[in-house]
């Protein structure tokens, strides 16, 4: 089952004799500025949300705040946070979790998919907005608790582009403001876009009355800003604001504010936008914070403001492999104009922590240095594992052996736009290991099953033991770097084989580990209660799986696969 999801049939069902048996799964991160920051129960680290979490929302209830991400194509989709002091999250599950909401997303590329949810509470119910590239486009979902269950998509057939959000009224009308075309159309350069707003039946989806322009191209249509989106509207002290993301989300992303004393405008932009960025700080500093903006807000009891957002830390130059993570800093009002961080500033890692109660760190820690291990000891995956796609077939089970995952080896392979047999997790850290414990069973299937480090189609890793007969035979590291174009190709390119080795005759146990560095990973095993690690090949270049040169919005996990031979 995921997170409660009816994906499996009746254990009984499975021919888990030949499927792959992973035993444990061991991830370690080491954040270095944990220690060197000297943080004690005053303050936070940031990011709060350490890895592959992009595009945050949050919205308060009460004494309770929940969060939302972006999963493009990884399943299940929308992790869903809760928090009551803005710095300890816990996964309460997520929010697209049935393979029926949603249907197949087979046939898409990684960064299609999810994209920027909203997260609001209204009337009495929850509400998440979101956008589902190469699917049937806008749609939301409700639920009368934030752990779920979440309603089937109600689809938006009118409102177009990309990151929608809700906007609730005084009256109570429910409206919604996106990224859309220009108007007519028309650009009048690469990257013109305009955010428009909308009246919403929440009944039946469609448009009440017609679609307004608010903003045309950004903050100065006449100096062409590129990619106004992400808008978030919000009301304070008689003031609408529009909160946005403005320059695409590479090193010259911001977040801009607008105001306006009426809903549909017209809404002026603030003299000295941007409210947040990290462009303008020179680009060899040291430690780096990136990529900051596609910020939402959150007011406190006590009448402070916060903004969670998306930043990246590289390791090198524009290189980062952990993908957009989540941060957290307080928002700054005067003369009636909220900002997140004076210009040329760099983006502080630790800060006070906000003035709310004390909560305690969750079992499952989100930042800092940490190691977390997965047994496999309960009835179901934990919400933070992950499927490529959404998964169609039965092939993976916690029943059949408990204490055990067993995992079917299947001919789809990870290049492949389908479901391959990988359950995987994010890579939180630059600095970290990986472990995974196998146990190989005379009726084992003829596979390649270990242990992958994934950034999408085209870019991979995978550390696998060769079995044949039910037999352990070699010990063997595959790379796939190849574009687009090329997995195109007919017949694709195959992998890479980049390393290999001989695995001691009848083998029953055995340990592989991904060790990175930086850009630098290095791949080692171990067999039955050898207690040393053979390193079959060290320093192999891990920037293949960046972002900047693999492209795309997402970051590296690491997983367990099983690929039939």
């Amino acid at each position: 089952m995921i997170c409660g999801s009816p994906i499996l049939a009746n254990s009984a069902e499975l021919p888990s004799s030949s499927w792959v048996q992973f035993d444990s799964f061991t991830y370690t991160g080491v954040n270095p500025f944990a220690e060197q920051l000297g943080l004690d129960n005053t303050k936070y680290l940031n990011p709060i949300l350490a890895g592959f979490y992009p595009d945050p929302s949050i919205c308060r209830v009460g004494p309770d705040y929940f969060l939302v991400n972006s999963t493009f194509t990884y399943f299940p989709c929308i992790p869903i946070w809760h928090s009551t002091d803005l710095v300890h999250w816990r996964q309460l599950g997520n929010v697209i979790d049935r393979p029926t909401q949603i249907g197949s997303m087979a046939g898409l590329h990684l960064s299609e998919g999810m994209y920027a949810p909203t997260i609001r509470y209204h009337a009495g119910k929850f509400f998440i907005i979101c956008t589902f590239i190469g699917g049937r486009g806008n749609f939301f979902v409700t639920a009368d608790k934030p752990a779920g269950p979440w309603s089937d998509p109600i689809w938006l057939p009118d409102i177009n582009g990309i990151d929608p959000s809700f906007f609730f009224d005084q009256s109570g009308k429910a409206w919604v403001v996106h990224n859309d075309e220009p108007p007519d159309k028309k650009s009048l350069y690469n990257g013109h876009r305009a955010i428009w707003m909308a009246q919403v039946d929440l009944q039946s989806g469609k448009i009440i009355g017609q679609t307004h322009l608010v903003v045309n191209g950004g903050t100065d249509l006449s100096k062409h800003p590129i990619w106004i989106e992400a808008p978030h509207l919000f009301m304070h002290e008689g003031f609408h604001y529009l909160i946005a993301a403005e320059g695409g989300t590479a090193d010259e992303h911001s977040e801009v504010v607008f105001r306006s004393k009426e809903l549909l405008g017209p809404y002026v932009p603030y003299e000295a936008n941007p409210i947040l960025t990290q462009r303008d700080l020179p680009r060899d500093r040291h430690d780096p914070i990136t990529c900051a903006g596609h910020a939402d807000f959150v007011q406190l009891p006590n009448g402070d403001w916060w903004s969670v957002f998306l930043a990246c830390q590289p390791y090198e130059d524009v290189m980062f492999n952990t993908g957009r993570e989540t941060f957290l800093l307080p928002v700054h009002w005067a003369n009636g104009w909220p900002a997140i961080l004076p210009a040329k500033t760099p983006l502080p890692r630790a800060l006070p922590r906000p003035s709310l109660p004390a909560q305690a760190e969750p079992a499952a820690p989100t930042t800092g240095t940490f190691t977390q291990t997965d047994s496999f000891n309960n009835s179901q995956l934990a919400p933070s594992w992950l499927f490529v796609r959404t998964p169609t077939s039965n092939w993976y089970s916690l029943q059949d052996r408990p204490g055990s995952l067993l995992i079917e080896p299947r001919s789809i392979g990870l290049s492949s736009t389908d479901n391959p047999s990988i359950i995987c997790r994010r890579q939180q850290h630059a600095t970290f290991s990986t472990s995974v414990l196998i146990t190989i069973n005379p009726s084992t299937a003829d596979c390649d099953a270990g242990l992958a480090a994934f950034q999408n189609e085209g870019h991979w890793l995978f550390l696998a033991i060769r079995c044949i007969k039910g037999s352990a035979k070699e010990i063997v590291l595959e790379q796939m770097n190849a574009s687009d174009s090329d997995l195109a190709l007919n017949p694709p390119p195959s992998s890479q084989r980049l390393a290999a080795g001989p695995l001691p005759p009848g083998s029953k146990k055995i340990w592989l580990m991904i060790d990175g560095v930086g850009c630098r990973y290095s791949f080692l095993f171990k067999t039955d209660d050898k207690n040393d690690w053979s390193k079959l090949k060290e320093n192999v270049d891990g920037s293949i799986l960046s972002t900047s040169k693999a492209g795309g919005f997402q970051g590296v996990t690491l997983g367990m696969f099983a690929r039939k031979r």
